[in-house]
């Protein structure tokens, strides 16, 4: 369906057209014209589906329609939280480019980034907030911000938002917004707990599921390359060069990994860098911008920044080091195979992760296509080892000279629950 059909100004569908785009996607035919309405919505996309335009644009309409163009009496009128720094940057720039033809003002805060810039800015006064919620609240209890104009509140990414432990403190921003607010909460998956959390405050929503629960997009291909741990480096170098891999994202578990993958790297001659939550904000945006360049031919990132990272037909994705939570497999592939466009998500498997992607093929409901690179083939002699995940380990069990007993109980050995250590493992 064309955008002309979804009953936009005439100054969206400009923006709409100066930015490429002709046809709405799934998301955004249905959740346009429901927003429009001013009902509430519960609405679960698979990432890379266009669900960012598919709330900004009808947000930046139902503004407009109660915008007075007193520059300096503006309201926050229009509140977006997101989980992570670089999704509140990425959906302020949404935000920006399909209102850049309207009146309507946005400012974005997060933390990692100085807080008086911030507030001079907020100073000038916004129609649109797009925050994560620690530095929002900050600025709410030090009376910088108003929320009590609020007239539509976007919850981005609510599953990831419970993952880390966010829901306090959105309920505590809640509670300073007004009562009678439009209310849209984005997900990519639809658990028990975001359904409860959505019935706390969504008044009769619309609900609107476009994908499977944790199913990629159809658009990404998948393949694993079996190879020896020790083995991998050399593998992903031989795959960028071989297979002339101009922009490709990589994913490992901890950030001391990202930063030794990278390092590794650059000595093979391969420009890449690292993006992590260790590293400034400002760090994190100037490799952001050199990948996108093309600059940096390589970006090693962790969990922590997975979900954060939009890059226009983004080709290739490698998961150099499995995820413990099948989850966030999903979310690593779903940053390429984006609007439409095609493409390829690899994983460097070794015998120690085994137990990862059998776990990450039972999410899926499919076995993910295997192939053995010559020259790279796994040693059978190699028997796989735990993997270590800050004081648990993940995999077979130690031997029983290493055991550790918990005093409570008998002496029964601790088993490795990966959802029990879910925070400590994205913290990372």
């Amino acid at each position: 369906m064309s955008f002309k059909n979804l009953s936009l100004r005439k100054e969206l569908l400009q923006a709409i057209e100066d930015k490429g785009y002709t046809e709405a996607t799934p998301i955004q035919i249905q959740a346009i014209p429901m927003i429009l309405r001013g009902e509430d919505l519960l609405a679960g996309a698979q990432t890379g589906t266009g669900k960012t335009a598919g709330f900004t644009l009808p947000l930046l309409q139902r503004l407009m329609e109660g915008h007075r163009g007193d520059v300096k009496g503006r309201k926050v009128r229009g509140l977006i939280l997101a989980p992570t720094r670089e999704l509140a940057a990425q959906i302020t720039d949404s935000v920006m480019t399909y209102g850049k033809h309207l009146p309507l003002k946005a400012q974005a805060v997060f933390g990692g980034v100085n807080m008086q810039n911030q507030i001079k800015k907020l100073r000038q006064g916004a129609d649109i907030l797009i925050a994560t919620p620690g530095r929002l609240l900050d600025l709410v209890s030090q009376k910088v911000v108003d929320l009590r104009h609020v007239e539509i509140f976007i919850l981005d990414e609510a599953d990831r938002m419970m993952d880390m432990g966010f829901i306090p403190d959105i309920r505590k921003i809640m509670a300073v917004m007004p009562q009678n607010r439009q209310n849209l909460l984005f997900s990519a998956t639809f658990s028990k707990e975001i359904k409860q959390l959505a019935q706390s405050f969504l008044k009769a929503p619309q609900t609107i599921e476009i994908a499977p629960h944790n199913t990629p997009t159809d658009l990404v291909s998948q393949i694993v390359y079996p190879v020896d741990s020790r083995r991998k480096r050399e593998l992903l170098s031989f795959l960028i060069r071989s297979q002339e891999w101009k922009q490709v994202l990589v994913f490992t578990r901890t950030k001391h990994a990202a930063n030794r993958l990278a390092e590794q790297l650059r000595d093979d001659g391969i420009p890449a860098d690292a993006i992590h939550g260790n590293k400034s904000q400002g760090a994190r945006m100037s490799a952001l911008r050199a990948f996108k360049s093309g600059s940096v031919r390589v970006l090693v990132a962790t969990d922590i920044v997975s979900r954060g990272l939009d890059i226009d037909q983004l080709p290739h994705v490698v998961n150099f080091e499995l995820p413990p939570v099948p989850e966030d497999y999903v979310h690593r592939i779903g940053r390429t195979g984006r609007a439409g466009n095609t493409g390829k998500a690899y994983s460097l498997v070794c015998i120690d992760e085994r137990r990862m992607l059998s776990d990450i093929e039972r999410l899926l409901k499919q076995k993910i296509p295997a192939e053995v690179i010559s020259g790279y083939e796994p040693d059978p002699s190699i028997r796989a080892e735990p993997i270590r995940l800050g004081r648990r380990h993940y995999g077979p069990r130690p031997p029983s000279s290493q055991k550790k007993f918990h005093p409570k109980k008998g002496g029964r050995p601790q088993q490795p629950q990966h959802g029990k250590y879910r925070k400590e493992i994205r913290s990372r």
